[in-house]
């Protein structure tokens, strides 16, 4: 094992575990345990709402499939990967300031809170809570690949010793701090992501003499590297337009980028976070890809494209400081999951066991006292699951998190957009869409027919959109339920 390397990994999961602890004392301050745990108080400024979305959105995809598909697959996979860069603004222009003040209105403290407001009907909230648990599995399972992995090829861990090490980090701190400790950890991740982007591709460029070099030396291995469409022809335009849909316009559903539009303070902070964020997924996209696609020319052959970025890291830095930048992926990785492990850990407490299982625990006058105790137990419970399924992971990680990537899409985009936007949306509407969508997704996703290059997202959404609008004119009005706890 190369102490010089694990040495600075473990100083940052310590100043990781601190921010927790300081997060945990300032939570004693706020109004109420689910109001902090899930939302942090609705206290995020401008730089750090643009942080935790940049980092959230930032992922072992990002960090390790990402550039693992780009060392396969050559530039062109760096073009496709740069359609992503609008993704953040997106989120906050769309959803932003309706999502606030209408979580403002209802005392919404979830995703789920605010479709019950909107749609008054607890057969969308529980098919809603369903879905997010098992998207979110898959996706919190190649983060914990992604992290373990990176430890592996960093430390001389074998490969269960750092999945082990990494889901008790990620789930001790996200346990301990809830998303006031998410936020804080996302913003020192995010400044460790754009520092490490920025020494990697320093060092590969000084490792293969010059940009031009690198280049060369691809077009020696394969010309189809330096071509905007890969090897085969894999990156046809259909297929490049349908994943800009995929990975930049369908973010907007995507729940645990969505409730980062709950969390913020003011208007002053959204169009800061606007502006900081998107140009922090440019930088990390157009870095972090190039990096993948020039390695191919310092180390022509890795076991598995996933193992690129460590193995780079190791090879153009020196010891010590491969050791301080790994915190750039890991940070990367570290701030998706703890993301969605805290909205998993709401799904389960807050959306289905407060208002369905037992309404009247959050009534009792030990509430504040018997609910951190449920939510450590709900958080400590979900990640032992993810990290059995993990003891087994895929050869690579990105086509596994754009599954499950295009399942959340499939039912949460239009019931969000829509709902907001549009007067005559439905419970109806809202049902057939993620019905009609996760069927379509699946269905698409095991068959697998040839669509000319066409993403499965695309007649997905398309489907779900009809039945959406088909739903809500057949039946506009539901009579609304008893409101939820």
């Amino acid at each position: 094992m190369n102490n010089q390397l694990l040495i600075p990994l473990v100083i940052y999961l310590l100043a990781v575990f601190t921010v927790a602890w300081f997060a945990k004392q300032k939570r004693h301050t706020g109004k109420g345990f689910l109001n902090e745990y899930l939302l942090g108080n609705r206290s995020m400024g401008g730089f750090v709402l643009a942080m935790t979305l940049a980092a959230t959105y930032a992922s072992a995809s990002t960090f390790i499939g990402g550039p693992g598909a780009a060392y396969k697959m050559g530039l062109g996979w760096v073009l496709l990967a740069m359609i992503q860069l609008p993704a953040a603004w997106l989120t906050l222009g769309v959803l932003g300031k309706k999502f606030a003040i209408e979580a403002r209105r209802h005392n919404a403290l979830t995703l789920n809170d605010i479709l019950y407001a909107r749609y008054k009907h607890r057969g969308v909230v529980i098919f809603a809570s369903l879905a997010l648990l098992l998207a979110f599995f898959g996706t919190m399972v190649v983060q914990f690949v992604g992290g373990a992995r990176l430890l592996q090829t960093m430390t001389g861990l074998t490969y269960q010793q750092g999945l082990m090490l990494f889901a008790i980090t990620v789930g001790l701190y996200t346990t301990i701090g809830g998303f006031r400790a998410v936020v804080m950890t996302d913003t020192i991740q995010g400044v460790m992501m754009i520092i490490g982007t920025i020494a990697l591709l320093v060092g590969i460029v000084h490792a293969g003499g010059s940009l031009g070099e690198l280049v060369t030396e691809l077009h020696h291995i394969d010309p189809a590297l330096i071509s905007p469409y890969g090897p085969d022809n894999f990156l046809s335009q259909p297929f490049m337009l349908s994943f800009w849909i995929l990975v930049c316009f369908g973010v907007i559903g995507l729940p645990h980028a969505a409730v980062r539009c709950m969390s913020y303070k003011d208007s002053g902070s959204l169009h800061k976070g606007m502006v900081i964020s998107t140009a922090m997924v440019a930088f990390l996209m157009l870095g972090m890809h190039l990096a993948g696609a020039l390695g191919r020319a310092i180390v022509p052959d890795v076991a598995s494209p996933d193992q690129i970025m460590p193995t780079l890291m190791m090879t153009v830095l020196p010891p010590t400081i491969a050791g301080i930048f790994l915190a750039g992926p890991m940070a990367a990785i570290m701030s998706t999951i703890d993301s969605q492990l805290i909205q998993a850990s709401a799904t389960l407490l807050k959306d289905l066991y407060l208002n369905y299982i037992n309404p009247q625990a959050a009534e009792r006058d030990d509430a504040e006292q018997r609910l951190p105790k449920l939510s450590l137990w709900v958080t400590g419970i979900f990640s032992a699951l993810v990290f059995v399924a993990a003891l087994n992971p895929p050869d690579m990680l990105i086509w596994l998190n754009l599954l499950a990537f295009g399942g959340m899409q499939a039912v949460f985009l239009w019931p969000l957009v829509l709902g907001l936007y549009w007067k005559k949306a439905s419970a109806v509407g809202a049902l057939a869409s993620m019905l009609t969508g996760l069927t379509t997704y699946a269905s698409l996703a095991i068959i697998k027919p040839d669509m000319g290059g066409v993403h499965a997202i695309v007649p997905t959404l398309a489907l779900g959109l009809v039945a959406f609008v088909a739903g809500s004119l057949a039946k506009p009005v539901m009579v609304a339920e008893p409101q939820q706890s």
